[in-house]
């Protein structure tokens, strides 16, 4: 049976648009596989750009061995992050325009240089990341109670919710992004640490990875584009009301505060 990408992503987007979580994707359509996940995070990201959205980075998932545990898969999966999804950080984060959010504190980059595999090494991406950032990247599911397969999770946009960024700007040259620490705290408790090494034991082999799976599809990373790599510690859920922060050594702090925003 062929797999009907179109209505599998539009009972995603109608999630979305409801607030309404649906079941496992695995389960409501037959015969899907990775190949055809991807092919319905893109009819989605095809949807938001129709409706003006623009694409300004990608997203690296399940890079960590306790993201996989956490989730239960074996690889990580990519998604796209448009211009709206990114929060001020001066700023409070609706947490009504999310379904079941969880936190991520990550080693975020930002691309001085185009990018396009295949064959991209982590020396390319050395050399074409511009400045390094704290950040925060809100995950969520539009699958119920977040139980989701490998397939799952890539049709559903690699679970892309939202970034904030941190003021700060470093050049990869002032910061060891493979032993720098991340802290995430949630209203000042400490609720996890983790190292860059996490992150497939180098962040930057995380961007190179993506660069690679990207250009097997004629797709490539662009200058000024954000990639976030990846966690460094397992996701936390957020509510109303939660501070949330990640400070890494030698990078800095992102700060996210969550409440509900009316209008």
């Amino acid at each position: 049976m062929t797999l009907d990408v179109p209505a599998a992503a539009a009972t995603l987007l109608r999630a979305y648009r409801t607030g309404e979580p649906v079941e496992p994707l695995v389960n409501l359509f037959e015969g899907l596989d990775v190949d055809g996940a991807y092919a319905i995070q893109l009819a989605q990201v095809e949807h938001w750009l129709g409706e003006g959205a623009v694409v300004k980075g990608h997203k690296v998932g399940l890079t960590s061995a306790v993201m996989q545990q956490q989730l239960g898969v074996d690889q990580p999966d990519f998604g796209h992050l448009t211009d709206r999804m990114f929060h001020d950080e001066s700023q409070v984060v609706d947490i009504s325009a999310f379904l079941q959010p969880r936190v991520e504190p990550e080693i975020g980059f930002v691309l001085g240089k185009p990018l396009t595999g295949p064959g991209v090494t982590v020396e390319d991406v050395a050399d074409a990341v511009e400045s390094v950032v704290p950040a925060l990247e809100i995950i969520d599911s539009r699958v119920r109670d977040w139980r989701i397969s490998i397939v799952d999770t890539i049709a559903d946009n690699a679970s892309s919710g939202g970034v904030v960024l941190g003021a700060a700007r470093v050049a990869l040259s002032d910061v060891d992004v493979v032993a720098t620490t991340g802290a995430l705290k949630v209203n000042d408790e400490v609720v996890g640490t983790g190292k860059g090494s996490a992150v497939l034991g180098n962040p930057l082999s995380a961007v190179a990875w993506l660069a690679n799976v990207l250009g097997e599809r004629g797709v490539g990373l662009e200058a000024g584009h954000v990639v976030l790599p990846g966690s460094v510690t397992a996701a936390v859920p957020v509510s109303d009301g939660d501070v949330v922060t990640a400070t890494f050594d030698g990078l800095g702090t992102v700060t996210a505060r969550f409440g509900k925003v009316s209008g």
